[in-house]
């Protein structure tokens, strides 16, 4: 059998055109267009990794966010119950201290009051008792309750201590002014005269003088004299009386045999007010 190699080689150069023909027109451009898939595919995908970064820093950042607002509100929470709790503490302390100062307030006025009531009962019982003592005293003796108290503070002044004396004198002497003398009465001009002729005697001077009355004073007498007082008054021997009689209800209240009462004259009152 002969070979046709023209045949052969015809077909051969035909196969190879055909094969580039083939790489030129039909296989480069699919090579091309997978390329191009391959890059558009990377692209793509490197965009959705970047994407999904991006998105993951963002989930990142809103977690963060959702963290520091959860504490922001948990610290606002806290300090908004803690501020709560103070200010109903101040309330709570507020409304006590009111609380407390009305009823002290009720209480001194109570005691105001009652100090008052006292106070006006025992003027009354003074009053009374001056009443019914000064009646008695004037259908038993020749001379008026007046002019006897009158009496008796004259002789106080003449037979005063040393110490009260000496107080009474430094006053008499330091001070411009008249020395004051108030009584519950008008005192009548012979004991004016008795009481300014007791003083000059006792002080060896002439001791000016000023009357005024203070009914306050439940029959009695005081002289004033730069700070320095010398007073004698019923008040005195009811003050005596009342300090008696507190005594035995105190002892009226003790499991204890009575006491008996002690009264005495009290003494003139000397002091500096």
């Amino acid at each position: 059998m002969l070979i046709d190699w023209f045949t052969i080689c015809a077909q051969a150069l035909n196969f190879l055109i055909l094969v580039w023909l083939m790489k030129r027109f039909l296989y480069k451009p699919i090579l091309n267009a997978i390329d191009a898939r391959e890059k558009r595919v990377a692209t793509e995908l490197a965009d959705a990794d970047a994407k999904k970064a991006e998105a993951q820093k963002e989930r990142d950042e809103f977690q963060r966010k959702n963290e520091e607002f959860d504490q922001q509100r948990a610290a606002l929470l806290s300090k908004a119950t803690d501020e709560a709790k103070a200010e109903r503490q101040r309330l709570l302390e507020e409304t006590r201290k009111a609380a407390d100062a009305l009823s002290a307030k009720r209480q001194e006025t109570l005691r105001s009051d009652a100090h008052n009531l006292s106070q006006s009962i025992s003027r009354r019982t003074q009053q009374e008792v001056f009443a019914i003592a000064r009646k008695a005293l004037t259908d038993l003796a020749s001379t008026s309750l007046e002019e006897r108290l009158g009496e008796v503070f004259t002789r106080r002044l003449r037979t005063m201590d040393s110490q009260a004396k000496a107080g009474l004198a430094q006053a008499l002497k330091t001070t411009s002014a008249p020395a004051l003398v108030r009584s519950a009465f008008d005192l009548p001009a012979e004991q004016r005269a008795a009481i300014q002729n007791a003083l000059n005697e006792t002080f060896s001077a002439e001791i000016r003088l000023r009357f005024e009355i203070a009914p306050d004073l439940v029959s009695g007498i005081e002289l004033t004299a730069g700070g320095q007082k010398v007073a004698w008054s019923i008040s005195d021997y009811l003050g005596s009386l009342e300090r008696d009689v507190g005594e035995l209800l105190k002892e009226n209240d003790r499991p204890k045999a009575k006491a008996e009462p002690k009264s005495e004259e009290p003494k003139p009152e000397t002091k500096s007010p």
